[in-house]
């Protein structure tokens, strides 16, 4: 097993906290506990208050098939999270 670390790195078309509150829903953090998928870190851009950022650890390949989920996709872009605005890079430890 082969554990991932992806970055998401995206616009956000809300306030940060209207999109956090759909990020910290217990919805979302059902959908990713059941997908086996670890929340590292959530935060704004420093600079840019449109930016926001998720860190992710899971089993290689797992946080994609999230990404690229159609069910999931929805409730991505109900939080205001700009899905075709998103910076995506995986990191294992090599």
């Amino acid at each position: 097993m082969t554990l991932e670390t992806t970055v998401f790195d995206f616009k956000i078309s809300k306030s940060y906290q209207e999109w956090a509150a759909v990020y910290d829903s217990d919805e979302n953090k059902a959908m990713l506990k059941a997908g086996g998928i670890t929340s590292l870190y959530r935060g704004l851009n420093k600079v840019d208050s449109s930016r926001a950022i998720v860190v992710f650890q899971a089993e290689e390949g797992v946080a994609m098939g999230m990404w690229n989920d159609p069910e999931a996709k929805g409730m991505i872009e109900s939080s205001g999270h700009i899905y075709d605005q998103t910076t995506i890079t995986q990191w294992i430890d090599g």
